[in-house]
C-alpha cells in the first residue's frame, strides 16, 4: 500500500502553526478555541490523538509570550522567537519545527478570521490525496472597501508581473509532509511563501470559506507591511520591472531620434525652436524616468547582496512544550 493510499485508512498526525505578533487582547481566547477544536477532531477520529498546535511568538513586546506560556501543554506548544522577523519568516519558523515530525500542517493566522470549519475539509482532500490543500476565500464581505480594492488591484499586478498566484488565498492552507519537506529546499532570504507554495507543483486542492471578523483587536500588517510584501513579491519572483526598463529605453531613444529629425527639419526651414519650457519638460521626464530604473535595479541588486549574506531567517530563543519548561 503506498503513503497515499494509507491516508484513507490511518489518522493523520497534524499540526497547526500560527505565528503572533503582541496578540495579548486575543491570544488566550484563541488558544482556548483552537484547543477545543483540536480535542474535537481527535474525538471525531479525524487526526491522530498526538496532534497538536503551535503557535510562533515573533518577538512580541506585550503580554502575548506570558499568557502563551501559560497554556502551554501537550496540546499547545510555544515557539519564542528571539526577536521580531515579521510574520512570513515567523511562520516558516513554525512550518521548519515541524518539518519531519508530521504527516501534515494547516497554517493560519492566530486572529481565527480564517474559519476553522473549513479543516476538515482540508483534511478530507489530504485524505484523498492532495499534498497542498489551498485554503481561499469566497467573498470579501469583512473587508473594507479600500482593503477590497487594494487586494484586487495587488492580484492584478502580480499577474501581469507573471507571479502565480492563488487569488484571494493567503496563508490558510495545509502541506503534506511530503510538501513541508520539498518546500524546505527554498533557501532564499527574501521570503514570499504564497509564491513559493504553487511552484512546488504537487497535486494540491482549494477549499472555499467564508473570512470572518477578528475575534478582537487591530491588525498588525499595516499598508506600509502590506506594500512591502507586494514588493518583496514582485521582485522575488519577476524580472518583468528590469525588462519594463529596458522597453522604455528604447522607446525613449525611438522618440528622441525622431525628436532629433524634428529639431533639423524646423532650423531648415528658417523656423526657431519652442522655448526651454519643453526642453525643461523633456530633461525632467528622463530624470525621472532614470530614477525610477535606478531604483528599480536598487531593490533587485539589495535582493541580491541579502541572499548572498545568507543570514538566518530567525534565532529560536525557547520551545516551551508545557507549563512547567522552558
Amino acid at each position: 500500500m503506498s503513503k497515499d493510499q494509507e491516508r484513507g485508512v490511518k489518522k493523520p498526525l497534524l499540526a497547526i502553526v500560527l505565528p503572533c505578533y503582541n496578540e495579548e487582547e486575543i491570544i488566550l481566547q484563541s488558544a482556548n478555541v483552537l484547543k477545543e477544536f483540536l480535542t474535537d477532531l481527535k474525538l471525531s477520529g479525524s487526526i491522530h490523538p498526538d496532534s497538536f498546535i503551535v503557535i510562533v511568538d515573533d518577538g512580541s513586546s506585550d503580554k502575548t509570550l506570558d499568557l502563551l506560556i501559560s497554556q502551554a501543554d501537550e496540546a499547545l506548544k510555544v515557539v519564542k522567537l528571539a526577536s521580531n522577523v515579521g510574520h512570513q519568516n515567523a511562520l516558516l519558523a513554525g512550518m521548519q519545527v515541524v518539518t519531519g515530525h508530521v504527516d501534515c500542517a494547516i497554517t493560519m493566522d492566530v486572529d481565527l478570521q480564517d474559519d476553522l470549519s473549513a479543516i476538515s475539509k482540508m483534511i478530507a482532500a489530504y485524505n484523498r490525496g492532495a499534498h497542498i490543500v489551498y485554503g481561499v476565500r469566497n467573498d470579501r464581505e469583512t473587508d473594507t472597501v479600500y482593503k477590497s480594492t487594494t487586494a484586487r488591484v495587488f492580484y492584478k499586478l502580480m499577474g501581469a508581473m507573471g507571479v502565480k498566484l492563488i487569488e484571494d488565498h493567503a496563508d490558510f492552507r495545509l502541506l503534506s509532509g511530503f510538501a513541508l519537506s520539498e518546500f524546505a529546499k527554498y533557501k532564499e532570504v527574501n521570503l514570499f511563501i504564497r509564491g513559493i507554495i504553487p511552484m512546488i507543483g504537487l497535486k494540491s486542492e482549494i477549499v472555499y470559506y467564508k473570512r470572518l471578523s477578528r475575534i478582537g483587536g487591530d491588525t498588525k500588517y499595516s499598508l506600509i507591511k502590506m506594500l512591502s510584501l507586494a514588493l518583496d513579491g514582485v521582485t522575488s519572483f519577476s524580472n518583468r520591472p528590469v525588462r519594463l526598463i529596458s522597453f522604455l529605453g528604447i522607446f525613449m531613444f525611438v522618440t528622441s531620434v525622431f525628436l532629433a529629425i524634428w529639431i533639423v527639419l524646423v532650423v531648415l526651414r528658417g523656423d526657431n525652436i519652442p522655448g526651454w519650457a519643453s526642453t525643461a519638460l523633456v530633461m525632467d521626464m528622463l530624470g525621472g524616468i532614470q530614477l525610477l530604473a535606478l531604483g528599480i535595479m536598487g531593490e533587485y541588486i539589495s535582493k541580491i547582496y541579502l541572499e548572498t549574506k545568507g543570514r538566518p531567517h530567525y534565532h529560536i530563543e525557547a520551545v516551551i512544550e508545557k507549563k512547567d519548561q522552558e
